[in-house]
C-alpha cells in the first residue's frame, strides 16, 4: 500500500447533536451551506477533500502553510456567515491540522497521521484550530498568526503524547517561538536555583516564589517588534511576571530578587489554562518606568503581578499584587515577613495561599466575578474564593461544597460579613431549586443574611438576598424596598458578581417577575445588558422570564436558549423554557426542557420551593404542568 506524507485537515461541528435535536431541517440547511463554503475554501488552497461522515470533513493538502491559511479561511469566513444567523441557528467548527505520514487506498487516506488531526480538533475551541508541534515547527514564521503551547497532551489511541499549538487568529498576531524562549528561560532558572541552594535562599525563593501562582499555561510570547504596539489578548486567561525589585539597598542581592521571579515565572508556566509570558520580554521593562497599561498592550497580557523584595539579615520581607492591565486596577495584594531560618517548614504554607489565592483571582475575574478582600484572614479568604469558584458550576453537588467552604472561612473569621452572604444566598438557592429537603432552610437563609447586615448593614447583596427570601414569604414592600436598598448601595453593579451584590439587577428584575410586574423587569435588564454589553447573556434568562409573563413566549423562546447556550444547568431557565414551548404549542420542545430539569433536580415539585404558595391556576404552573412536570 501506498505511503505518503502529508498535511490533514480534520474538522467537524461543534454540538451537533444538539443542533439536530432542536431542529434537523435548519441544521442541515446551515450544515450545507456551511459545508459548500469550507470544500471551496480547500479548492482554492491547492487541498483536496478525501471524504466527510455527517458533520466531519476530511482533507489534504500537499503544503502546511496552504493548510493552516485554509483553517484560518474557513473559521473566518464562517464566523461572518454565523453573524446572519440567529443564535440557536449558528454553527461553529472545530479544526485539527496534522503533518504525518498516511496510507493511501484508493482516495482515501489512514492512519495515525490522519488520527492524530483528528485529536486535534476534539481539543479545538468552537471557531478556533489545533495544530500540532510538527506543523508549527514547518509553519516557523511563514504566517502572520501567533500560537499558545499547550504542551503536550495524551490522547485517545495514541500512543505518544502529541504537542498540541492553538492558532490564534486575531490581526496582529505574531508567531510565539514558545519552545525556544521555554528552554531559555528553564535554563536561567537552573542556573538560578543552583547559585541559591547552597546558600539556603533557594528555600525562601520557592517560598515565596510559588508565592504568586495564578491559574494556567504552556504559554510564552515575546516582545512585538518596534512597528507593532500592541498584541490581541489570547482566549485564556494571561499574565506576565515583572521582575520583583530589590528593596534591600544593597544592590549584591539583586540575584535575590531576580530568582524569585525567574521561580516564579516557572512555577506559573506549569499550570494549565494560563498564557505566561517568558522571562526575557518580562525582564526588557527591568529598571525601565513604563506603564502597566502599556506593558499589558506590548506584552498581550491581562493581568500583571508585580511585587519587591527586601532581605536584611535573616529576615526576608516579599510584597506581591496583581493587577488588571488594563485598567491598572489591584486585584489582589498580599506582603510576607518571614524569617530565612527553618524557611521550609512555612514552604508548602506560602505556596499554597499565594498558588491557590491568584489562581481563583484569575479564573473567578476571567467570567466577571471580582471578589473583595474584606478579611485579614488570608487563609478565609482562601476557602471564601474556593467556595465561589464551586458556587458559580450551578449543580446541587458543587453548592454542598461551596457551603462547606463557606462555613470554613466563618470558623476561621467570625466577623467575614460576605462569607455569612454567599452562605445564605446559597442556602436560598438551595431552597428555591429544592436540592434540599431541610424545611428550616428558608428561615436559616434569612438568619445567616441578617447576620451579615448586623455586622455591615451596608452589604449591597446581603440586602437583595434578604429581599429575595422576603418575596417567597409574599412580604412584596418588604422585598421591593430591600432590593432596593442594595441596588442604591452598588448601583453599577450588573449581575457579574455574585459575591458583591449577587447580580443586584437581576435579582431586582427576579422581584419584579415574581410579584406581576413583568414589564419593569424587562426594562431593567434592558438596562443592565447596556451598561455590561460584553456580559449581556447573564440577564437573557430574567429577560426570558419576562417577555413569558407579559404573553410574548414566541420572544421568549430564543433569549432562553440562548441563555441556557450560556449556562447550561440553570434549573430556573429550564423551566421557564419548558413553560414558554408549552405556551407556544410546542409540547415535544417543552417535554424535552422538562426532562431536563428533572436531570438537573430530581426532587424538583411545582408544591415546594418558589412554586409554594402560588395560585394552582397561575399561567406558569398550568404551562409547566402542561409541559409533564408536577
Amino acid at each position: 500500500m501506498e505511503r505518503k506524507l502529508t498535511a490533514i485537515l480534520c474538522a467537524d461541528v461543534f454540538g451537533y447533536s444538539r443542533l439536530m435535536g432542536e431542529n434537523e431541517e435548519a441544521t442541515l440547511r446551515t450544515l450545507s451551506s456551511h459545508r459548500k463554503l469550507i470544500d471551496s475554501l480547500i479548492e482554492q488552497h491547492h487541498g483536496r477533500f478525501v471524504n466527510s461522515a455527517g458533520d466531519s470533513v476530511l482533507a489534504e493538502f500537499a503544503s502546511v502553510v496552504n493548510a493552516v491559511q485554509c483553517a484560518v479561511e474557513v473559521q473566518t469566513t464562517l464566523k461572518a456567515e454565523n453573524a446572519n444567523l440567529p443564535p440557536e441557528r449558528r454553527m461553529e467548527f472545530r479544526i485539527g491540522v496534522n503533518l504525518g505520514d498516511v496510507m493511501v487506498d484508493g482516495e482515501q487516506i489512514y492512519g495515525d497521521g490522519v488520527n492524530v488531526a483528528a485529536r486535534l480538533e476534539s481539543l479545538a475551541d468552537p471557531g478556533g484550530i489545533s495544530i500540532s508541534g510538527k506543523v508549527h515547527e514547518e509553519i516557523g514564521d511563514k504566517l502572520a498568526l501567533g500560537y499558545e503551547d499547550l504542551g503536550e497532551q495524551s490522547v485517545k489511541n495514541i500512543v505518544k503524547p502529541v504537542r498540541v499549538f492553538r492558532v490564534l487568529m486575531e490581526a496582529g498576531g505574531a508567531a510565539t517561538p514558545t519552545r525556544q524562549t521555554q528552554g531559555v528561560a528553564r535554563k536561567y532558572v537552573r542556573r538560578g536555583a543552583f547559585s541559591l541552594a547552597g546558600l539556603g535562599i533557594i528555600a525562601a525563593t520557592v517560598v515565596l516564589v510559588q508565592h504568586v501562582s495564578l491559574k494556567p499555561p504552556h504559554t510564552h510570547a515575546t516582545i512585538p517588534p518596534a512597528e507593532q504596539t500592541a498584541l490581541p489578548l489570547p482566549s485564556i486567561p494571561s499574565i506576565a511576571v515583572l521582575p520583583f525589585t530589590n528593596l534591600s539597598h544593597d544592590p549584591d542581592q539583586e540575584y535575590f530578587s531576580d530568582g524569585i521571579t525567574d521561580e516564579l515565572i516557572t512555577m506559573l508556566s506549569r499550570l494549565s489554562h494560563l498564557l505566561v509570558i517568558a522571562r526575557t520580554p518580562s525582564f526588557a521593562y527591568k529598571d525601565r518606568p513604563a506603564k502597566v497599561q502599556d506593558i499589558g498592550r506590548e506584552l498581550g497580557v491581562k493581568y500583571l503581578l508585580e511585587g519587591s523584595v527586601r532581605k536584611s539579615n535573616d529576615q526576608v520581607r516579599i510584597e506581591a499584587r496583581l493587577v488588571e492591565a488594563q485598567t491598572g486596577a489591584e486585584l489582589w495584594a498580599e506582603r510576607f515577613d518571614r524569617p530565612l531560618t527553618d524557611i521550609f517548614a512555612l514552604q508548602d504554607h506560602i505556596v499554597r495561599t499565594i498558588v491557590t489565592t491568584l489562581n481563583l483571582q484569575v479564573s473567578l475575574s476571567e467570567r466577571g466575578i471580582f471578589a473583595r478582600q474584606t478579611t485579614d484572614n488570608l487563609e478565609a479568604y482562601n476557602d471564601f474564593l474556593r467556595g465561589l469558584a464551586y458556587r458559580w458550576r450551578e449543580t446541587k453537588d458543587d453548592d454542598a461544597k461551596a457551603l462547606k467552604l463557606f462555613e470554613k472561612a466563618i470558623e476561621l473569621d467570625p466577623n467575614y460579613a460576605d462569607a455569612y452572604v454567599e452562605m445564605g444566598g446559597t442556602i436560598f438557592y438551595d431552597w428555591g431549586w429544592q436540592w434540599t429537603q431541610d424545611p428550616d432552610a428558608l428561615e436559616r437563609s434569612s438568619e445567616l443574611v441578617q447576620k451579615a447586615l448586623a455586622l455591615d448593614d451596608s452589604h449591597p447583596a446581603a440586602h437583595v438576598i434578604l429581599g429575595r427570601i422576603l418575596l417567597e414569604q409574599r412580604q412584596f414592600d418588604a422585598a421591593a424596598a430591600e432590593t432596593e436598598r442594595g441596588i442604591a448601595l452598588a448601583p453599577n453593579d450588573t449581575g457579574n458578581s455574585f459575591c458583591l451584590a449577587s447580580g443586584s439587577r437581576d435579582w431586582e428584575a427576579d422581584t419584579l417577575n415574581w410579584s406581576g410586574r413583568p414589564a419593569e423587569a424587562l426594562k431593567i435588564e434592558e438596562e443592565a445588558i447596556r451598561r455590561d454589553p460584553k456580559n449581556g447573556d447573564f440577564h437573557l434568562m430574567e429577560m426570558g422570564m419576562a417577555y413569558y409573563k407579559l404573553g410574548r413566549s414566541a420572544e421568549a423562546i430564543p433569549v432562553l436558549k440562548r441563555f441556557i447556550d450560556a449556562y447550561p444547568v440553570f434549573v430556573q431557565a429550564r423551566y421557564i423554557l419548558a413553560a414558554a414551548y408549552a405556551d407556544s404549542g410546542l409540547m415535544e420542545q417543552a417535554r424535552t426542557q422538562s426532562a431536563q430539569v428533572m436531570k438537573l433536580s430530581p426532587q424538583f415539585s411545582l408544591e415546594a420551593g418558589f412554586f409554594k404558595g402560588l395560585d394552582p391556576q397561575d399561567r406558569l404552573i398550568s404551562d409547566l404542568r402542561k409541559a409533564g412536570l408536577k
